[in-house]
């Protein structure tokens, strides 16, 4: 009997003992979880502290540049120049213990905005600019893209514009409004007064773009967001993940319209942004102009007197006022990346928007 009684003392004292091992591990879990919680809640304070310090850089870099360079920018400047992977660990992680193991590194670039395709380009007034959407649909042949996705993308740019505002010239230099209507050459009929607010365009031999605005309701009362990003094209039928990923490095979304600054573009941007101009003769203009930038629309124009038009001033600029700025910072296992807009104006600048990822 005292056997039988011992042996299920023995069994209840392993019993209790498990439990009681169960709730401490159990209690040190939770008190692991909250540690890691807020060490995670540290990090991302700390790295949004880093790369607010990175745009402040950034842009204090930029205002320099407008001080010293002028009124010309280029890839050879110190804000074209990328910054790598830079130890941040004696500045960020002061507070950190003898055992801990810290990693803190940013890194970051600097791009001109107006070496892209402007898609703010495409409209005006909340009408479709046919020359733009041309240098549009040459820029996607040259991407092997299919020029038909330009038109509805066009007609959605001119759909987030308001219609009842005037259409001015824009204060860039070399940028113009809406090009001559249909009556002036385009090959596209007039608009109707008598019809319900639509517009028609035809093709013609001197129109190459068929049916541009064919329901587009003027009077319309519903406004659509106006477009920010590139990713904003995800919401256009015909635009892939795939198209957009291949567009990011051509196009760009700006709240104005802007020429291309020939100093920082793409041969395939120029190519498309110069008429009658093929992509082999944009590559040697890059090539020419990677050996020595142009100052000026006539040093550009005397380069290639056979390609470059008077016309194509409108289109082209030699300095900017808008760049991209792509930071990240990693501090230990946690990443934090940042895109944001720079607006500069002169001296002065100011950041549009500012992505997290």
């Amino acid at each position: 009997m005292h056997a039988k009684q011992g042996g299920v003392a023995v069994v209840t004292a392993l019993l209790l003992t498990t439990l009681a091992i169960t709730i401490v591990a159990s209690l040190f879990w939770q008190q692991q979880v909250q540690v890691r919680s807020i060490e995670n809640q540290r990090y991302q304070l700390q790295k949004k502290w880093v790369l607010r310090g990175a745009l402040d850089w950034a842009s204090l870099i930029l205002r320099e540049d407008a001080r010293t360079s002028g009124a010309v920018d280029h890839l050879g400047e110190p804000w074209a120049v990328n910054l790598g992977d830079t130890r941040l660990d004696q500045y960020v992680e002061n507070g950190k213990t003898d055992v801990e193991d810290s990693d803190a590194t940013l890194s970051g670039k600097i791009s001109d905005a107006q070496a892209k395709f402007n898609l703010t380009n495409l409209a005006s007034g909340g009408e479709v600019d046919q020359r733009e959407l041309e240098a549009f649909m040459r820029l996607l042949a040259n991407l092997k893209i299919d020029t038909a996705q330009a038109t509805g993308l066009a007609l959605q740019v001119a759909q987030t514009q308001d219609r009842s505002e005037k259409t001015e010239k824009s204060t860039e230099p070399g940028v113009t409004g809406p090009q001559p209507s249909s009556a002036e050459g385009t090959g596209a009929a007039p608009s109707n007064p008598g019809s319900s607010g639509q517009t028609t365009t035809k093709t013609s031999a001197t129109n190459p773009v068929p049916d541009l605005i064919s329901t587009t309701t003027v009077n319309s009362t519903v406004q659509f967001l106006k477009f920010s990003q590139v990713d904003d094209l995800l919401a256009i039928p015909g635009f892939t993940p795939e198209i957009v990923a291949k567009l990011k490095n051509y196009v760009t979304v700006l709240p104005v319209r802007t020429p291309i600054n020939v100093n920082t573009t793409t041969a395939e941007v120029l190519s498309a942004r110069l008429e009658n101009v093929s992509m082999t003769e944009a590559a040697l203009m890059i090539a020419q102009r990677d050996r020595a930038f142009f100052r000026d629309f006539v040093q550009f124009q005397l380069n290639f007197p056979d390609k470059v038009k008077a016309s194509a001033k409108q289109d082209v600029s030699f300095s900017s006022n808008y760049f991209i700025v792509n930071g990240r910072v990693r501090l230990n296992r946690s990443f934090l990346e940042v895109n944001s807009l720079i607006e500069r104006n002169g001296q002065r600048s100011q950041i549009l928007w500012v992505k997290e990822n």
